[in-house]
């Protein structure tokens, strides 16, 4: 017999679906990459954050058997007691040499890196300066903090600055302003240039969450701040997207920082050590983004980006602006952008359609996603599909 928490429970969930607001989970039977198998038949893959195209790379699947095969299936256990592999400090020291930093720290998931880093690093008497668009795993680790709080509007730097002066009048010892460096809904690059030298101009730290950069934006893949050409303090980021796209989090950044990290962080010091097999396959795909394979894969997704971005402005579609593989097509209505996203299914495209709470409520849309292993005759068929899908829907004429 259903008691009054199920009855509430069910009538929460009539209620988000007749909003329109249900997040239905599709099941694949593939490896992820350009082409996927669900609900029985192959269609074509434009929502995965398989940036490079790694994800299904035999030589990334190989590597995490190889690593498996000499270290098990996992620790079972917490790296401080009897956990942590050669294979950890390995990936450890190739994270750190990779962006530039002096060293870092592995968690089991990226949303667990962020939820670590500031109680440890930060209390009453310091400051958190983030930006409002901020990741979920950000606003959670901010939260879990006792620091004092203040939010920016995304990229608006005279507000930035307006927290800055208002965190130092209230006598902060330490201040560090968190962002982004590429916003997982939207697809902006942060302002770094501009927010570094607000950092400076404040005596304040900046920490970069890169998952949605790290392997494909800057030079050799380096991430946002190498986009830009600027230095931050913190970087944290993910294997589970561009660098081979299992899963894993990590933190890079001074050593000190990193050692007090690895004596506090609650996700590290209370969650199972990564799993061996994500480690050898993330380090499989930092070789080879590292490489000139790494530039050719990375000069394709640009392309790819480019390509689909101009033929869906010219089928007339209302597109976020930017320069990254993520590119928004804006639906604004949830049931819309469920239906279109059912519609494209039909029509052997894979997307899947964004509402609130991932989005603002009135911003719903289809967030497309390029990879290196699309080919140009994907993005062709896809841009087909979104214009069939649109005329039929009335979103486009």
């Amino acid at each position: 017999m259903p008691t009054a928490f199920h009855t509430r429970i069910a009538a929460e969930l009539a209620e988000i679906d007749a909003q329109g607001l249900t997040k239905p989970e599709r099941v694949i039977h593939s490896r992820q990459g350009p082409v996927i198998e669900t609900g029985g038949r192959r269609v074509l893959n434009f929502c995965a954050n398989n940036y490079l195209g790694l994800a299904g790379d035999s030589r990334v699947v190989q590597a995490g058997d190889r690593a498996a095969e000499a270290y098990g299936a996992g620790t079972a256990s917490v790296r401080f007691i009897c956990g942590t592999l050669g294979i950890h400090k390995t990936l450890e020291r190739a994270i750190a040499d990779y962006l530039g930093f002096e060293s870092a720290i592995l968690f089991a998931a990226a949303f667990d890196a962020n939820g670590g880093l500031f109680e440890p690093l930060f209390g009453p008497e310091d400051a958190i300066v983030s930006d409002s668009l901020n990741h979920a795993s950000i606003i959670d680790g901010v939260r879990l903090c006792k620091a004092r709080r203040y939010r920016f509007a995304t990229s608006d730097m005279a507000d930035l600055e307006a927290q800055l002066k208002q965190a130092r009048a209230d006598g902060a010892r330490d201040i560090i302003i968190a962002t982004d460096g590429a916003f997982s809904m939207d697809g902006y690059i942060a302002r770094l240039p501009e927010i570094r030298a607000l950092a400076d101009r404040y005596e304040a730290l900046v920490m970069v969450d890169d998952c949605h950069a790290t392997g494909f934006l800057g030079p050799h893949g380096k991430g946002s701040f190498a986009h830009h050409g600027v230095t931050v303090d913190i970087v944290t980021g993910t294997f589970g997207k561009a660098l081979g796209g299992a899963m894993g989090g990590f933190i890079c950044a001074t050593s000190p920082v990193v050692e007090l990290l690895k004596q506090r962080a609650r996700p590290y010091l209370f969650s199972n050590a990564l799993a061996p097999s994500v480690c050898g396959a993330s380090l499989e795909a930092l070789r080879i983004a590292q490489g000139e394979e790494g530039d050719a894969l990375r000069a394709q997704l640009a392309a790819n980006a480019q390509r689909f971005r101009g033929a869906m402005i010219e089928a007339g579609f209302n597109l976020l602006p930017g320069e990254h593989p993520i590119i928004p097509v804006m639906l604004g209505d949830a049931r819309l952008a469920q239906d279109f996203a059912d519609c494209m299914l039909e029509l052997g495209v894979y997307v899947i359609g964004f509402s609130f709470p991932v989005v603002p409520r009135g911003q719903a849309r289809i967030r497309t996603q390029m990879s290196a292993a699309h080919t140009f005759d994907h993005i062709d068929e896809a841009v087909a599909a979104f214009t069939t899908a649109g005329r039929r829907l009335g979103v486009i004429r």
